[in-house]
């Protein structure tokens, strides 16, 4: 299933470093339980409703073509790794949305 991502979220890993991701509420409801269940520090939402940019775009597609689809209580965290095209990407898009 194809997700649509429509915010930004701030997610803090066990070790205390931050990175950023793309979002939707599904998928925000994950980050909420594994922050719940020790899987990662907290998450926050830094922007809904985000414009559909050109970078968006690519980088929801990248994500859709590499990852599934977890169910909200998937035990553990599965950050997205990006190719070095996609961070720009994922920097664009904060940039975009004056985050960065």
């Amino acid at each position: 299933m194809k997700e649509t991502f429509n915010l930004i979220e701030e997610i803090t890993r066990l070790d205390g470093s931050i990175y950023y991701e793309l979002g939707n509420i599904p998928h925000n409801g994950r980050a909420e339980y594994a922050a719940e269940h020790g899987c990662i520090k907290s998450v926050r939402i830094l922007k809904i409703n985000i414009p559909r940019s050109s970078y968006v775009e690519q980088l929801e597609n990248y994500i859709n073509a590499n990852y599934q689809l977890l169910p909200l209580e998937y035990d553990g965290w599965e950050e997205w790794q990006r190719t070095p095209e996609m961070a720009e990407a994922m920097t664009q898009i904060l940039l975009e949305n004056k985050l960065g």
